[in-house]
């Protein structure tokens, strides 16, 4: 089953035809809201909002292990995840949409292991994953053929930086990702993507570009709240035909 996870303006999934919520328990606590399946273009779905359903959880408090959890516990075994970013590079702008190939992880204090032997018995024994490339090659194919077939131009590869949050990022610091080579900055990207991984979960994830990266562009003194929640609101629209198309390919 293909799961989405919602992010930053996509707390609900209007085109999905709710069958059923599942409130899932987890060895590693609550989820951050009840799993959503259903149907869209009679292709079953689960959808699950990062943020909670009112957007009340700051991308260091998501309980990633139970979101993930909870995914696999239904069926999802193939992931796309959707994260709001920021550009941190030249030719990137407002209402790009991102498909990122690499990432780098700046995290820190979070939960970021299935492995550690305390919650489930299960997974107690010390397991190292493969992260070479952190994305599916398999599930990043089926986004960009979805785009395609939906008309909406998305950006093949770049690199992610996955910063604490839930502060934004200062100018110096944004000068250092991009001598490090990230060219897209956001908050929520690990430990959910090795999470995925760790479970043996297929995961890509669609990128919308909310704004310029802290001393860039039209952010050079100041980042605009109000700029970034309307250029998702306008880029949010695509998101959600490029996710119907994903889902079409997917089959169940």
């Amino acid at each position: 089953m293909l799961g989405i996870i919602g992010g930053t303006g996509l707390t609900a999934f209007a085109d999905l035809k709710i069958t059923r919520r599942e409130i899932i328990r987890t060895p590693y606590g609550e989820p951050s809201g009840p799993v959503t399946l259903g149907e869209v273009s009679g292709r079953t779905l689960a959808f699950l909002p990062r943020h909670g359903s009112g957007h009340t959880i700051p991308p260091h408090a998501v309980n990633y292990r139970a979101n993930i959890w909870a995914l696999h516990s239904v069926g999802v075994r193939n992931i796309v995840a959707v994260s709001a970013v920021g550009s941190t590079t030249p030719g990137l702008n407002s209402g790009d949409i991102v498909l990122p190939d690499q990432l780098i992880d700046y995290t820190y204090g979070r939960k970021h292991t299935f492995f550690d032997g305390h919650e489930c018995q299960e997974l107690a024994a010390v397991k190292h994953v493969d992260f070479t490339e952190p994305y599916s090659v398999e599930i990043r194919a089926l986004c960009l053929q979805a785009a395609e077939r939906a008309k909406i131009h998305m950006i093949n590869g770049g690199v992610y930086a996955a910063m604490q949050g839930p502060r934004l990022e200062t100018a110096a610091e944004i000068n250092r990702l991009e001598r490090d080579g990230a060219t897209i900055v956001g908050m929520t990207g690990m430990p959910e993507c090795a999470l995925a991984r760790e479970l043996e979960m297929r995961y890509a994830a669609i990128c919308p570009v909310a704004n310029h990266a802290a001393g860039r562009g039209d952010s050079r003194h100041e980042v605009s709240y109000e700029e970034m929640g309307k250029t998702l609101r306008q880029t949010i629209g695509q998101i959600c035909s490029i996710i119907e198309q994903v889902v079409i390919l997917h089959g169940d």
